[in-house]
């Protein structure tokens, strides 16, 4: 929905949020529903109903458990049967700094100070360890903003009796125990109180009247960004910046002007200005976002401009570089298809409104940010969240380098007529085994974003990961794929059941990555399965398949495994087994799997 998009309309959206979140429900999205518990150090009943409205229109439809007005400690602290009954995914911990009771006094000796603060901190502390170990979910606690007014004026910042320095020493802390503690962030609410002005923010009136710590005009501001935490907990970030280039990343038309006479380099304002973009759209590469080029010209002309040596970005920063003139809509298809990624994982970028209209009718889950002006390119970006991160593990880093691999692959499957021969040739290594701790940050992040090759989609975070794995009523395996070109990380993972009674195993989920389809992937990893299954006596696995509007790809695999269909309802949704034979033979060959060669 546009009216939900960065740069928004605060109070339209709290004006119209009913409006709003009936035509989110009507429009037919296939949502992944989570629970939500919002435990409230002020009024939270407006930053619910904004944020149930991002949240739907993100893919996630959120139920939620809202704690009475400054009750969050008791909640979390205490034995709660409701809250417990509830079962919450995330725990949002709504505090502000009107929730700091105990300031320095001018008086106060530094060990003083110190007691005041540590007292504070171990209280927040006791309390995320409370929730944790109660709940087992993520927790998302606010940061403190700046007090509204400095006693001891620009010396309140320095001065340890300063209420602005003890706020700027807690969210230090803050900060500190989120780097230290998975499953924990931080909704910096120091920074979007600043940028939306501290004196608005924190007008008095709203506190006395409402008991908001947050103006209500602002509570958009603070919702979306609470929102855009959780969509990136459970992979609902973007992928990849399919970028325009004439009037975006450089001024000035290349095919037109030349590369010579392009705005960019530091010769001018505006040439600076493109430059500065280039770089903060360079910096994603670091993030594991994939840099692509979606430009209306002739090829040679759109390359030419990063042959500039003051170009920021150069060629080989770019995993696609699609120039030519074909439809932008075109491009952009052609593009998700290489990558094997969907039309949702991109943000499209360009400074032209036409372009712009077509590909949001081509698409309905493309990012498509309103591009003005170009001093502002940053500022649209950068705050409208698509690539918040959560976590960022290895495979994220890498992700340039091995789609860049990839297109190398491809390069060499085009010189093989015999397909088998070509998996041979790439010299693929796999590792399949149990869960380890190593990866765990990558499994649930797998879990929760692939959808394309995902039999169950069910969602799982980090911490359910962890209690499965220690679990000796399931069987987990998670697979790693390497070959002569580069290493994939891990990409595909199998959770099972296991009933003992019947020497069954149940299939609770099955996931690839998409970036190694037809590799025989699936096959090593239904192989290992049987192996360990055969070593707990376990006879049959039992698999199912629930269909989604994505997972269409993936209907036929347990048939393709040597599966038997056993049952199909009116909605799809089938279920399989597969009785494991005595001589089972290995179903794949090209690929070594923990150092031994298939057979």
């Amino acid at each position: 929905m546009k009216e939900l998009e960065y740069p928004f309309d605060c109070e339209e959206l709290i004006k119209k949020k009913k409006t709003y979140r009936k035509q989110l429900l009507a429009d037919g999205t296939t949502r992944i529903r989570k629970k939500i518990a919002i435990l409230g150090g002020q009024t939270t009943q407006n930053i619910k109903l904004i944020l149930e409205l991002f949240l739907l229109n993100y893919g996630i439809e959120p139920e939620f458990y809202e704690s009475e007005y400054n009750k969050y400690y008791e909640d979390g602290m205490f034995d709660n049967p409701e809250l417990e009954a509830f079962a919450p995914d995330v725990i949002y911990v709504c505090t502000c700094v009107r929730n700091i009771t105990d300031f320095p006094a001018m008086s106060d000796s530094k060990d003083t100070i110190a007691s005041l603060k540590k007292a504070l901190t171990d209280r927040f502390e006791g309390l995320w360890q409370s929730l944790k170990e109660r709940y087992h979910c993520a927790i998302i606690q606010n940061n403190f903003e700046y007090p509204f007014f400095r006693l001891m004026g620009n010396k309140d910042a320095t001065d340890p009796h300063g209420r602005v320095r003890f706020v700027n020493s807690l969210n230090d802390h803050f900060a500190d125990y989120a780097a230290e503690h998975e499953n924990f962030y931080i909704c910096d609410v120091n920074y979007i109180s600043a940028c939306y002005g501290l004196d608005r923010w924190s007008d008095p009136y709203y506190w006395h009247m409402y008991k908001y710590g947050v103006a209500v005009p602002a509570i958009p501001l603070l919702s979306f960004n609470v929102a855009n935490i959780i969509k990136s907990m459970f992979g609902h970030n973007k992928k990849v910046l399919n970028l325009d280039l004439d009037n975006t990343l450089w001024g000035g038309i290349v095919g037109d002007d030349g590369a010579d006479n392009i705005e960019i380099g530091q010769e001018t304002p505006m040439a600076q200005v493109y430059s500065e973009f280039q770089e903060y759209v360079k910096l994603h590469e670091q993030l594991g976002v994939v840099l692509t080029v979606n430009s209306k010209n002739d090829e040679e002309n759109a390359r030419s401009g990063f042959k500039r040596p003051d170009s920021v970005l150069k060629e080989s920063d770019f995993v696609s570089f699609k120039a030519n003139w074909d439809p932008k809509s075109h491009n952009l298809s052609a593009t998700a298809a290489e990558l094997s990624l969907l039309p949702e994982s991109f943000v499209f970028v360009d400074d032209n409104p036409a372009e712009r209209a077509i590909i949001e009718s081509s698409f309905a889950g493309t990012a498509v940010p309103e591009m003005t002006e170009p001093e502002h390119y940053i500022n649209v970006l950068d705050k409208s969240g698509f690539f918040e991160v959560t976590g960022l593990s290895t495979d994220d880093l890498k992700r340039n380098e091995m789609y860049a691999e990839n297109a190398k692959r491809q390069a060499l499957q085009a010189s093989f007529t015999d397909y088998g021969e070509y998996l041979k040739s790439l010299d693929m290594k796999a590792e399949i085994q149990n869960f380890v701790p190593l990866y765990m940050s990558r499994i649930a992040q797998l879990t929760n974003k692939s959808n394309q090759f995902n039999l169950t989609t069910r969602r799982y975070s980090q911490a359910d990961i962890g209690a499965m794995a220690a679990d000796p009523a399931y069987l987990t395996l998670y697979g790693k794929l390497a070959d002569k070109f580069g290493d994939n990380g891990v990409v595909s993972v199998v959770i099972g059941k296991i009933d003992k009674a019947n020497k069954d195993l149940h299939i609770d989920l099955w996931l690839m990555s998409c970036r190694v389809l037809k590799r025989d992937m699936e096959f090593a990893m239904m192989d290992e399965l049987v192996k360990r299954c055969q070593a707990l006596g376990i006879c049959r696995i039992i698999g199912y398949y629930y269909p989604t509007a994505k997972n269409g790809m993936v209907k036929n695999f347990f048939e393709l495994q040597g599966f038997t269909k056993t049952s199909e309802d009116e909605e799809g949704n089938t279920v399989w087994e597969f009785t494991i034979p005595a001589d089972y033979h290995r179903k794949q060959s090209v690929i070594e799997v923990n150092g031994e060669q298939g057979e």
